[in-house]
């Protein structure tokens, strides 16, 4: 059976759009109808008009998107594909953190549980990020969850002192090291460098650039999309990438006359690979697994997601 035909028979037949996150595979990749950072899928489901939506990434994208179209479908192929990043905190921990700052502003990365989300005042992803705690009032303290390397790059960007940062992290992230970075500056002289700010290098990444250490040297701290938009539109020939593997596929497919490099050929997130095509095909035949939010839950946290994706 050729499973690539098959679901793109399923999916027309049901009314079904397939979202793929750029960490996954490429053969799943290839039968989605979009591929894209966090923010991107978030808005592709927000606006679609098709009843069901395949969400193929992890556990906490599937909830924002049952979260913002109460009125879908919202589909998994498989419920283990979770997040290191969002199991670094729960509900509880955001209440008892909020109440010893009772009046500040929670800013929560989507990376985070729907019952995290519905303790927020604003969601972000890493793209957007540092203009939605820059559209917080300066006076007001921010708590910012849940990803600590994130965190740091934010508040170094928006110059806030009164910010609070929680201590979590995604394990692909901080297994990309500085000591690395060096390695592949030395080795590939004339390359760009693309960094997520989820990095564990980011901070000191930030340092050695505003310190001059990396001379004229192109080194781009971006999202996912971020890093995408910007290998398209640069001169430049070769590329090393600081991010999860899975985001070379596309790039390459875009760019077929440019070479990306891996900062890390480590740096594999087991759960995002948990999503094979045998499973998008088992999903979409037997329409399965549906993720459902309380509705409690929900209201709640929507408010925080409709503010991250207003802001741009």
């Amino acid at each position: 059976m050729d499973l690539k035909s098959e679901i793109l028979k399923l999916k027309e037949q049901k009314d079904v759009l397939i979202l793929a996150h750029n960490y996954q595979l490429p053969e799943v990749q290839d039968v989605a109808d979009y591929v894209g950072d966090s923010l991107g899928l978030s808005r592709q489901a927000a606006k679609t008009n098709h009843k069901t939506i395949l969400f193929c990434g992890v556990h906490f994208m599937a909830e924002t998107a049952a979260i913002v179209c109460p009125d879908k479908k919202v589909l998994i192929p498989d419920l283990a594909a979770g997040c290191s990043l969002a199991d670094t905190i729960n509900a509880d921990q955001v209440r008892k953190w909020k109440s010893e700052h009772p009046n500040a502003v929670t800013v929560g990365y989507v990376n985070t549980s729907a019952e995290v989300k519905a303790e927020l005042d604003y969601c972000c992803t890493s793209s957007n990020a540092v203009n939605v705690v820059k559209s917080i009032p300066v006076d007001k303290e921010v708590l910012f969850l849940p990803d600590m390397f994130l965190g740091s790059y934010v508040a170094k960007m928006t110059d806030r002192k009164n910010m609070y940062i929680w201590a979590g992290e995604c394990h692909v992230h901080a297994g990309i090291k500085p000591q690395e970075v060096q390695e592949k500056l030395t080795q590939y002289a004339d390359a760009e460098f693309l960094v997520h700010p989820e990095c564990s290098c980011t901070s000191s990444i930030m340092y050695d650039v505003a310190c001059g250490d990396y001379g004229n040297r192109q080194v781009q701290i971006l999202s996912t999309e971020g890093m995408m938009n910007h290998a398209k539109s640069s001169n430049g020939k070769t590329f090393v990438v600081a991010t999860e593997t899975g985001i070379l596929y596309k790039m390459r497919k875009q760019n077929p006359e440019k070479e990306f490099i891996p900062m890390s050929d480590a740096a594999i997130c087991k759960y995002m690979k948990m999503i094979t095509l045998d499973k998008v095909y088992l999903s979409l035949k037997a329409e399965k697994y549906e993720v459902k939010v309380p509705k409690n839950i929900a209201q709640k946290a929507h408010l925080a997601i409709e503010r991250m994706l207003a802001i741009s």
